[in-house]
């Protein structure tokens, strides 16, 4: 069943912190809180549209919710817990801070009826944590994580690849921290400059290097592979598109791009075939069939034929061609080479 998500926006509402990378107003485009009275009238208009079977979710976006009174925390549960009642949505699901959960809060939410918890974790070492003004430590996410699996909420944790101070054994350390944590699933968002931020007076004396888009589509690879290989489902690569995002006044740099998660697949299926062919292909002379899922051909062909291409210069290949084949199961790769055929899949991938 496809999911349908109502968001309600709630831009910094709640967060006591000001953490150096964060403008949620800027990022959300939403500048003024909401009411209950506004998220029972948002819930109603979005329920009318929709005329198809899907798993409805109300998502409170932007925030620390928990952070709220808990007086207000129900106020503006209260319109998506009465849905919930009557059948009208699936779940309810918000997003918060690692220290701003405990026993009573969670005991709050969950007569409430909230059943996923996303933590804005961003990283699990201690000194990047500091580096960027987070308020708490890595405890405090364990904690909270341990609290909300022992309530049987759903926990989910947002990681932030490329915070001042964090350098490839610092990513290894949070991407490993975060697996032995077992979270029900990851986003993974890499850090950008947003405008009105301590990140961007940063960044503009020169003190802050944002990864470029080329090092943040290898590290949120090398992340989403470890955790899908311990079933940990990485639900969103990159932030979401918007026509706030979309232009330099809002991002003044880093690597954000309007289709990042296809960016980090497609490098991720660069990975797959550039192992076979280290491993398998002995002459330039003989011809490379890929034959793929056809919802994978883009990815496997990667933006502007770039993987494609890269491939060939890189090995020297005299062809490599693509045959869609709705048999092939999406994310597996069979391959054709001098009369043999090979099967290749992420996890044959070496990125440990």
């Amino acid at each position: 069943m496809k999911y349908y998500i109502i968001p309600i926006f709630i831009p910094h509402l709640g967060c006591l912190h000001q953490c150096i990378f964060c403008n949620q107003r800027k990022i959300t485009g939403r500048q003024t809180p909401v009411t209950g009275k506004q998220v029972a009238a948002i819930i109603k208009e979005r329920l009318v549209t929709i005329n198809q079977d899907r798993r409805i979710e109300v998502a409170f976006y932007g925030g620390s919710f928990t952070a709220l009174p808990e007086a207000i925390q129900n106020e503006l549960l209260e319109p998506a817990s009465q849905a919930l009642k009557h059948g009208q949505i699936h779940a309810i699901r918000l997003s918060t801070r690692p220290d701003c959960i405990n026993e009573q809060i969670v005991a709050n939410l969950r007569r409430q009826g909230v059943s996923i918890v996303e933590l804005g974790v961003q990283s699990l070492d201690d000194n990047v944590l500091a580096g960027a003004a987070r308020g708490h430590n890595s405890q405090a996410v364990v904690d909270a994580v341990k609290l909300l699996k022992n309530a049987d909420i759903t926990c989910g944790l947002q990681l932030m690849p490329g915070l001042p101070g964090e350098d490839w054994p610092s990513l290894i350390k949070t991407v490993r921290h975060a697996i032995r944590l077992s979270p029900d699933f990851t986003r993974i968002y890499p850090a950008i400059v947003i405008a009105d931020t301590v990140l961007a007076e940063m960044y503009s004396k020169g003190i802050y290097r944002p990864l470029t888009l080329e090092q943040a589509v290898v590290r949120s690879a090398y992340s989403k592979l470890l955790f899908e290989r311990q079933s940990i489902q990485v639900v969103r690569t990159g932030l979401q598109a918007s026509e706030e995002l979309d232009n330099r006044v809002t991002v003044l740099a880093g690597p954000y791009h309007p289709a990042f998660g296809e960016l980090v697949d497609s490098h991720i299926f660069y990975l797959m075939l550039a192992g076979f062919i280290e491993q398998n292909v002995t002459t330039t002379e003989s011809d490379l069939i890929i034959h793929l899922h056809p919802q994978d051909s883009s990815k496997v062909r990667g933006q502007h034929n770039r993987c494609i291409t890269r491939l060939e210069q890189r090995y020297n290949l005299k062809t490599i061609k693509l045959c869609e084949n709705i048999a092939v199961k999406k994310g597996t790769l069979l391959l054709d080479y001098q009369g043999l055929s090979y099967g290749f899949n992420k996890n044959m991938i070496n990125c440990i």
